[in-house]
């Protein structure tokens, strides 16, 4: 049989007979399975879908009635903190506590956006290692090569959702809006396993978590150009990442088949390299300040609005810090499969900016920035968060300066 690229082997060559009907089966058998699930893009999400809830279920449960009048509960008071904090209101519709199943149900569309740009490359690297005398003896088969990479691809997406679920907090734990406009969502499994490391009770690692949601919420609900702006952020990075095609041609001729886990272990690597481009570099700039500017907002709103209320509140906002500075080990792994780190590198400065501009401008001043995003604090300003507050003391933001 001629060796596959991706692992396959074709009937004929190595002096075996092309028309062995036995061989033909085997072959046909396995294209069979991989081609069972449909796709209609880049990935096949119909397969990663089937995979993450796969991956998910085996350490998910249903959750209690008592768990889901918690979760209400502590989002209706977050939102009261929240109220002398910011001049954005409530933008909590529907509060919902997801097991790790309803987290993949509800956030799978936004990952579909978030990974199709980078995946697109992979795909095309993939494919395009199948030599044209190759195709040529395939016939009609060779029309069904596209959906390979995908299919592949789908599988280790699929995987790294499921991973996911199993560490996020909420439905806005990476800094991005992956759930629907207005749900605001916790996972309560999860949060009862993270707050065993901290010391701290459970209900109050609730509470604080539910403020970080909602504080999202308000952000995302009220700032309409916001979702569009940081989904733009990412697509322009992606755009800029290259596929290295003799990595994709190594990590393919690893792959076993029969063995799923080979394919995770070939990608272990890494398969891109963002272009070193003034493009990029702009690209990859604004997105680290846009996931850096949300992420500090919201650190400092819960501050503001924990503060002589909740007593392990500053503890808890250095855990958090730690949290998305550092990422857990999925979210390094679905970094590693799809090019993308979705942390915000500069938290810190971002959030003594907001911090600052509260001092001199209070919480309406502070917040008029989210009018327009050219209102927003640049990479450089993170620099010098004072001397950013000063300026706009002196010289009020508003959309007038547009």
């Amino acid at each position: 049989m001629t060796d596959f690229p991706f692992g396959f082997q074709l009937p004929g060559g190595g002096g075996s007979d092309p028309a062995d009907p036995a061989q033909m089966q085997a072959f046909l058998a396995q294209l069979q399975q991989v081609f069972a699930s449909p796709s209609d893009g880049p990935v096949n999400w119909n397969l990663a879908r089937q995979i993450a809830e796969q991956t998910a279920r085996e350490g998910d449960r249903s959750l209690t009635a008592a768990e889901r009048d918690e979760v209400g509960a502590a989002l209706r008071l977050a939102d009261l903190w929240l109220d002398p904090a910011t001049s954005l209101p409530s933008g909590v519709t529907t509060p919902a506590a997801w097991s790790r199943l309803e987290w993949i149900e509800h956030t799978i569309g936004t990952w579909r956006t978030l990974c199709d740009p980078v995946a697109g490359r992979v795909v095309t690297a993939m494919t395009s290692l199948v030599p044209d005398e190759m195709r040529a003896q395939l016939g009609p088969m060779a029309a069904m090569l596209g959906s390979l990479g995908g299919v592949m691809f789908g599988g280790q997406v699929g995987q790294g959702i499921g991973q996911l679920s199993a560490e996020v907090l909420g439905s806005s734990d990476i800094g991005l809006p992956l759930g629907p406009a207005g749900t605001a969502a916790l996972l309560p499994a999860n949060i009862a396993a993270f707050a065993e490391g901290l010391e701290r009770p459970e209900a109050e690692v609730r509470l604080y978590v539910a403020l970080r949601e909602a504080a999202h919420q308000r952000l995302f609900g009220h700032v309409p150009w916001l979702r569009t702006h940081l989904v733009n952020a990412v697509d322009a990075y992606a755009r800029g990442i290259s596929v290295d095609r003799q990595a994709v041609e190594d990590a393919m001729s690893q792959v076993d088949p029969a063995n799923p886990e080979s394919m995770q272990e070939a990608l272990a690597g890494g398969l891109f390299q963002p272009e070193d481009t003034p493009e990029q570099r702009a690209a990859l700039n604004r997105l680290e300040t846009a996931l850096a500017l949300v992420e500090g907002w919201v650190a400092h709103v819960v501050e503001q609005a924990t503060t002589d209320r909740l007593p392990g509140g500053p503890a808890l906002a250095e855990a958090f810090r730690r949290r998305r500075a550092a990422g857990g080990p999925a979210e390094q792994t679905f970094a590693t499969l799809v090019g993308l780190e979705l942390r915000p590198r500069r938290l810190r400065e971002a959030t003594a900016l907001w911090s600052a501009l509260t001092e001199h401008r209070g919480a309406e001043g502070r917040d008029l920035l989210w009018g327009h995003p050219d209102l927003l604090p640049s990479a450089d300003d993170l620099d010098d968060p004072a001397g950013f507050a000063r300026r706009t003391d002196e010289d009020p933001p508003g959309l007038d300066r547009l």
